[in-house]
C-alpha cells in the first residue's frame, strides 16, 4: 500500500521540489495539500484533495507523512503539531530558525515514535555527488581548500517575498547557506572554528543577501560563499590538495528540469552537458594528468526513496535530524561571528 503524503504549502518548494519527486516514486501517493489555490494544485494533481487549514490535514487518519514547505518561521510550529498528531514529518530546509527549536522537535519525535527528517536535497546534486566521489578516490591528495559558492544576479529586492523581509529565518544564509553548510558537514563533520562576513549588499535589502564563511578544520579550510550581485559566477566548486585540483562550473540541472516539467526517469534527468564537466589536474605515477571528469547524474529522488525504505522497512533516514540541527547551529555561529567580528570556536 502506498505511503499517503500530505503537503503543507504549494509554493515553489511544494509544487516544484516535492510533489513531482513524490509522484515519481511508486511508494507514495500525494493525498492532500494545504493551499489557498486549489486550481494550482489540481492542475498538477487532479485527484489530490485540497484543504485550507493545517488542522484539517493533520486530523486525517489516512495521512502517513506530512511534508512542510511553508515559510521558515512556521517550521517549528507545524512540525510540532504534525509530530503530536502521530505523523512522520519531512521539513523543507532550513529545519528551524534556532537549534533549540530543532532539539525540542528531535526529542518530541523520539517520544512519539515517529520519523523526522529534513529535505537537504542538494546532497544529491550532480556536482556534489561528483565532488564526493572525487574526494573518496584521493585524486587530490591531502585536501587544503574546499570552496563552494552559490551566487546569483538578483539586483532588485523583491520585498513582497518573505525570504527578503527582515523576519526570523529570512535571508540568504538560511536559504542558500543551509545547502552549502549541509554539504560541507556531510563531507567533513563539524569544524573546529567558524568565521563569517554577512552583508546586505543591495539597496533596500532588509535581510542578508551576501555571506562569506570560513570553516576551520585541522588541516584544511572550507570556504562557502554567496552573493546577489554576481552576473558571471566563478567555479561552483573549487578544490585543491597536495596532488591536484578540481574546478567545476555551472549548477545542477534538476531544479531547472523540474520547472520545465521533467521528472526522475526522463531521458537526461540530472545529467550535465559535456561543456559543464569539471576539470581535474592531478598526477598518476609521477605523471601530470589534466582532463575533464564526467559529472555523475543527480538524483533528488534518492531522498524520498530513502524515506520510503525507512518508513516501510525500518531503514536509515536519508537525512538525520541531528545533522540538520547542526546546520542551524553553524548558522547561529555565523551570526555570532558576524556580530562580534571575530573567529568563533565551535563547542
Amino acid at each position: 500500500m502506498a505511503i499517503q503524503a500530505g503537503i503543507i504549502g504549494y509554493g515553489l518548494s511544494g509544487s516544484v521540489f516535492h510533489a513531482p519527486i513524490l509522484r515519481s516514486v511508486p511508494d507514495y501517493r500525494v493525498h492532500t495539500v494545504v493551499s489557498s489555490d486549489p486550481d494550482k494544485v489540481h492542475k498538477d494533481m487532479s485527484d489530490t484533495a485540497v484543504v485550507d487549514s493545517v488542522d484539517e490535514l493533520l486530523s486525517n487518519p489516512d495521512i502517513d507523512v506530512v511534508i512542510i514547505t511553508s515559510p521558515n518561521a512556521t517550521h517549528y510550529e507545524y512540525t510540532r503539531l504534525a509530530i503530536e498528531a502521530g505523523k512522520h514529518v519531512v521539513v523543507e530546509k532550513p529545519f528551524t530558525v534556532t537549534s533549540a527549536e530543532a532539539d525540542e522537535l528531535i526529542d518530541l519525535a523520539k517520544l512519539k515514535g515517529v520519523l523526522l527528517t529534513v529535505y537537504h536535497n542538494r546532497r544529491w546534486d550532480n556536482d556534489f555527488l561528483t565532488v564526493r566521489n572525487l574526494l573518496e578516490t584521493g585524486a587530490l591528495g591531502k585536501l587544503s581548500i574546499y570552496q563552494s559558492q552559490f551566487s546569483r544576479y538578483r539586483p532588485e529586492v523583491q520585498s513582497e517575498r518573505w525570504r527578503e523581509q527582515g523576519v526570523a529565518g529570512s535571508g540568504i544564509l538560511y536559504d542558500l547557506g543551509s545547502h552549502l553548510i549541509d554539504q560541507a558537514l556531510f563531507l567533513f563533520g563539524l569544524p573546529e572554528t567558524l568565521w563569517a562576513d554577512l552583508r546586505t549588499e543591495r539597496k533596500g535589502s532588509k535581510a542578508h543577501d551576501y555571506f562569506h564563511l570560513v570553516l576551520g578544520y585541522k588541516t584544511f579550510r572550507v570556504i562557502l560563499h554567496s552573493g546577489s550581485l554576481v552576473r558571471q559566477a566563478g567555479p561552483k566548486f573549487e578544490l585543491h590538495g597536495d596532488k591536484g585540483s578540481f574546478l567545476k562550473y555551472g549548477t545542477d540541472p534538476q531544479e531547472g528540469q523540474l520547472k520545465q516539467g521533467m521528472h526522475p526517469g526522463d531521458a537526461g534527468w540530472g545529467e550535465d552537458q559535456p561543456d559543464q564537466y569539471g576539470e581535474l589536474a592531478t598526477e598518476l605515477s609521477g605523471l601530470a594528468v589534466q582532463g575533464e571528469i564526467e559529472t555523475l547524474p543527480g538524483r533528488y529522488q534518492a531522498f524520498y526513496q530513502g524515506l520510503a525504505e525507512a518508513i516501510l522497512k525500518g531503514g536509515s533516514l536519508p537525512v538525520q535530524p541531528e545533522e540538520a540541527r547542526n546546520v542551524i547551529r553553524m548558522i547561529e555561529y555565523a551570526l555570532q561571528s558576524h556580530q562580534k567580528g571575530r573567529l568563533i570556536k565551535i563547542t
